[in-house]
């Protein structure tokens, strides 16, 4: 966000496939009951970021779509 990203840069990011891979890891951590007390506040690190590109991203399409 630091860039200025186009509209359709925001609709089209991803995490880079390293931290993908480690959040599938946390996922299925949690799964087996086998997360660490850090790990485990590393796993909200996670989806607090990713609440926070969902709701970019739904902002972006409404604003694209011309009805914001």
């Amino acid at each position: 966000l630091s860039t200025d990203p186009t509209p359709e840069a925001i609709l089209a990011y991803r995490l880079p496939e390293a931290l993908e891979a480690r959040a599938l890891q946390l996922l299925e951590y949690k799964r087996e009951d086998r997360l660490t007390y850090e790990e485990d506040l590393e796993m909200h690190d996670f989806i607090r970021a990713d609440d926070m590109m969902t709701l970019l991203k739904a902002k972006t399409r409404l604003k694209l779509s011309g009805k914001r």
